[in-house]
């Protein structure tokens, strides 16, 4: 049998010295190292649309990778992609950090420097590991269970304040959710979310109760979720915006992680200022929405703030999509010079300017109750569409041009806490 093996290694001496031995390996087939944890989910992830047997038997994280840490990134992937058998590559060989491996969900940890010996029995262990894995669940029911990469993530950013970003990922939920998805709003305005206040919700769990649980299970989960009648699982932001500073990136990383496993779709509202939380959710998204205004003043912003996620390497303009609400035939700036301006990937469809059409509804904080014949309405919920946030997640995503923007992107959010840029 054929073993295909991912290494992800960001040092480039290490990751000659990997490829080297393990090219040596009986029955080997390695593939070119991939050199951070961005990279990796994407290739996992690309590799899983298919099938699972697309996937390579074994994935050797280094320790030094990034952006992601070596154990979380381990988590994710063995969350994610449960039939990939990860093995830890690690100075520390101890049983401390042993215990923390398996913990994560690793199958197996490889002292440095290398050995031809223990990098055989350890790729070999967890290849059988995962041919097993596979076996099973290539029967009954189980097979159903596995779903790839997991649902789909996508963030909603307001360029600035007032510009339409809790409306927007509002009724992208209720769009998604209308179709048939199993649907998730997470309200990550951590000191100032309105979701609750749109939909007409108060519930006593929100998100900063899940901050400090390092393993967050599928009850914990459940019981932090409001189920509404609208068919959404609302995640709250907390009620006192100080407990805001509770969730940081490492739990915005376990939290979206966990919504991914369980929901088809994850709806995110980033508000309108970079913390590490949000900042790690637009990380993660496979879809990151920024909405501005034709105004010069929000242009700016929406400039401002895609120069920011560039420096912090979290995203990349040109994988952004820009979505340009209260927008008219008559405004001076128009969707093309926005694109043309921050360079990110305007949505084919603008949301025209109608407040009249909405002030009721949002006065009353029924925003779930909007008349299907609004022309705002009908504009999301098209452009909800145009991002194949309505579709099937095993189904081909259409080509539009913002379903091309479906594309994650690397960055260190921890940046954001040492207060410096990459």
């Amino acid at each position: 049998m054929t073993t295909r093996i991912l290494p992800a290694v960001g040092d480039p001496d290490a990751a000659r010295a990997i490829s080297t031995l393990l090219s040596q390996l009986p029955s080997a087939e390695p593939s070119a190292p991939v050199p951070d944890s961005t990279s990796l989910l994407d290739t996992l992830a690309r590799l899983a649309v298919d099938s699972i047997d697309e996937l390579p038997e074994v994935v050797l994280v280094h320790e030094r990778i990034g952006p992601v840490p070596a154990l979380e990134l381990i988590r994710e992937v063995a969350l994610r992609f449960p039939a990939v058998g990860v093995v830890l590559v690690s100075s520390d060989a101890g049983p401390g950090l042993f215990s923390a491996a398996m913990d994560s969900g690793a199958r197996g940890l490889i002292g440095l420097p290398l050995s031809y010996e223990e990098l055989a029995a350890r790729v070999q262990a967890a290849a059988q590991w995962s041919v097993g894995v596979r076996r099973h669940l290539g029967k009954g029911s189980a097979a159903d269970v596995f779903t790839g990469p997991g649902g789909r993530v996508v963030t909603v950013t307001g360029a600035k304040g007032g510009v339409g970003t809790t409306f927007t990922a509002v009724q992208f939920a209720l769009a998604a959710a209308a179709s048939g998805r199993r649907t998730a709003l997470v309200d990550m305005d951590l000191q100032a979310g309105d979701v609750g206040s749109y939909l007409d919700v108060q519930f006593r769990r929100s998100i900063a109760d899940l901050a400090g649980i390092q393993d967050i299970s599928p009850r914990v989960l459940q019981d932090a979720v409001y189920d509404d009648r609208t068919g959404l699982a609302l995640l709250l932001a907390p009620a006192d915006g100080e407990r805001g500073e509770e969730v940081d990136d490492r739990a915005a990383r376990h939290i979206v992680g966990a919504l991914r496993s369980r929901y088809e779709l994850v709806v995110i509202d980033c508000g309108t200022q970079v913390t590490g939380a949000n900042a790690a959710a637009v990380e993660m998204a496979d879809v990151a929405v920024l909405v501005t205004t034709p105004d010069v003043v929000a242009v700016r912003a929406a400039k401002r703030m895609v120069r920011m996620w560039e420096r912090l390497q979290v995203r990349k303009a040109e994988d952004t999509a820009m979505v340009v609400n209260r927008w008219s035939k008559h405004t001076e700036i128009q969707p093309a010079l926005i694109e043309k301006i921050t360079k990110t990937r305007a949505t084919r469809t603008p949301v025209p300017a109608a407040f009249k059409e909405l002030q009721a509804v949002v006065d009353a904080g029924r925003v779930q109750d909007l008349d299907n014949r609004s022309t705002v309405k009908q504009a999301l919920w098209t452009l909800a569409g145009e991002l194949g946030l309505l579709q099937a997640p095993d189904a081909a995503a259409p080509a539009t041009p913002g379903a091309a923007v479906a594309v994650r992107a690397a960055g260190p959010v921890s940046r954001l806490r040492r207060g410096r840029e990459g």
